[in-house]
């Protein structure tokens, strides 16, 4: 069951009237579990017991975390400091039974292949093959470890630990975010369970809204690139270099429309239900520098990597040099979040280069004036978001093709390289009827759409109005039956 497909329209209405139908808390969460349970056993119900047991490990983690002294002991200074001590192991125990648990399923075989071809051991590169074969990783276990660790540590710095399994289990499966997020906190899930009321209409216009965009994004627009995205990255011993090219931009489309169109169906499915999921994406084609690219793109994630990882490093408070280091290691881990591969890897040490040069930049423009002005003047900027997004672009190919032969012969390969004579001819006249020049103007016209888009929302700030919305989303369902490509691809993110 996936987002774009009759079977998950029946089942949300089936949940949606469920839900509404009774009154007392307790029976509206259960239903949520219920819920969640079915939806994530259409796709793999072998690991539910799994991810039950890992909830329930946190949860009295969490608890425990959480409890205070005993204030009535005598020496209750030092039975503080001990609390403290008991309380940080249990934290670290926590953190590390999430990061094992991710580990053991995603990156085991890299580990042994990696080991393996390094040491020459064809025992851990057979292992590494057997192990990648017939250990399949539970879909979404990326986000959920990642919120469990969040969790955790929230309690350990003071917000309250959830005292019922079934609101915890409930927000940890909560299906609309359980595969691909966004990556939200427990404290703003159950604040938003204490006195739901059913959506008003201009709330049900949106969440409706936010799932036909979903579902344009998704199914008319980001398919249909993934189909060109993958015939041209197939096929890269014909491909040129303005071929390469143009895959390279699609793709850095394709993922974007893909992954926030995910997001929209599962904040407007959530809205449905009562409930508010962060905002994942906020123009990030439009931002001038990397550091803006990643408070605009996958913010849910961007947060995290801030609150849990750069800022108890020491953020920015310990000198230019420590500061790079720590911008580097955050946006390595970034790297070996998304996937267990060599591409995934330096994708993250480019983005932590390129976030330490943005940094460095805004050092030594605020020690001289006229670099400062030139930055903050029309050509400026104009070139800072080139550079920006050609950058992003650029190492979108580590991450489409994290296989390092494959990533590494289409940037050899980017300037200068003829294509073969029926590679046109294979992938767009046959596939899309189309000539090269005539796709690389419909994604212009693509771009114009995002520039008119981020015009109306964040320059005159400009909203559709409700009414208007309802009116569309039958005309935008209609077209994504209509226009989609047979066969729709799989969510990108699924695989993290």
């Amino acid at each position: 069951m996936t987002f774009i497909s009759l079977t998950y329209a029946l089942f949300l209405v089936s949940v949606l009237g469920i839900f509404w139908s009774v009154q007392q808390q307790w029976l509206r969460m259960w239903a949520l579990l219920v819920a969640s349970i079915v939806f994530y056993a259409s796709l793999q119900p072998q690991y539910i017991p799994l991810l039950l047991a890992a909830a329930w490990i946190t949860f009295r983690i969490g608890q425990v975390i959480g409890s205070p002294p005993d204030w009535r002991l005598e020496d209750w200074q030092f039975a503080q400091q001990d609390w403290n001590r008991q309380r940080l192991k249990l934290l670290w125990f926590g953190i590390v039974l999430n990061v094992l648990l991710l580990f053991g399923f995603k990156y085991v075989p890299f580990v042994l292949s990696s080991v393996g071809s390094l040491l020459g051991v064809t025992a851990l590169q057979a292992g590494a093959e057997w192990t990648g074969q017939n250990l399949i990783a539970p879909l979404g276990l990326s986000f959920f470890s990642f919120e469990c660790i969040a969790y955790l540590v929230d309690v350990y710095r003071g917000a309250p630990a959830a005292q019922q399994f079934l609101k915890f289990s409930a927000y940890k499966l909560f299906f609309p975010k359980l595969i691909s997020g966004p990556i939200t906190r427990y404290q703003l899930f159950a604040t938003q369970t204490q006195n739901q009321r059913f959506p008003t209409i201009d709330r049900i216009s949106e969440g409706l809204w936010l799932i036909a965009c979903g579902a344009v994004k998704k199914g008319l627009l980001a398919d249909n690139l993934g189909v060109l995205v993958d015939l041209s990255f197939q096929n890269l011993q014909r491909a040129g270099s303005g071929d390469l090219w143009l895959a390279a931009i699609a793709y850095g489309f394709q993922i974007y429309l893909d992954f926030s169109g995910y997001v929209d169906m599962a904040r407007g499915s959530a809205i449905l239900l009562g409930f508010n999921l962060p905002q994942n994406f906020d123009f990030p084609y439009f931002s001038t520098s990397i550091a803006d690219f990643w408070r605009r793109w996958h913010m849910t994630l961007g947060d995290w990597l801030r609150n849990y990882l750069y800022f108890p490093l020491g953020g920015s408070r310990q000198g230019l040099a420590r500061t790079c280091l720590n911008l580097m290691l955050v946006m390595l881990i970034a790297g070996i979040w998304h996937g267990a591969a060599w591409g995934f890897i330096v994708w993250g040490v480019l983005h932590g280069l390129g976030l330490v040069l943005h940094r460095l930049t805004d050092v030594l423009s605020d020690r001289s004036e006229p670099l400062k002005r030139f930055w903050q003047g029309g050509l400026g900027i104009i070139l800072a978001w080139v550079l920006t997004q050609t950058m992003v672009f650029v190492t979108w190919i580590f991450f489409r093709l994290p296989d390092l032969k494959d990533s590494g012969l289409v940037i050899q390969r980017l300037w200068g390289h003829p294509a073969d004579a029926q590679f046109a001819q294979k992938v767009y006249l046959e596939t899309f009827g189309l000539e090269p020049v005539q796709i690389a103007f419909l994604l212009g016209i693509l771009i114009a759409l995002m520039g008119i888009a981020y015009t109306f929302n964040r320059v005159l700030k400009l909203q559709i109005n409700w009414y208007i919305k309802l009116l569309l989303v039958p005309a935008c369902l209609f077209a994504v039956w209509l226009l989609a490509p047979e066969g729709s691809l799989p969510y990108i993110y699924f695989d993290f």
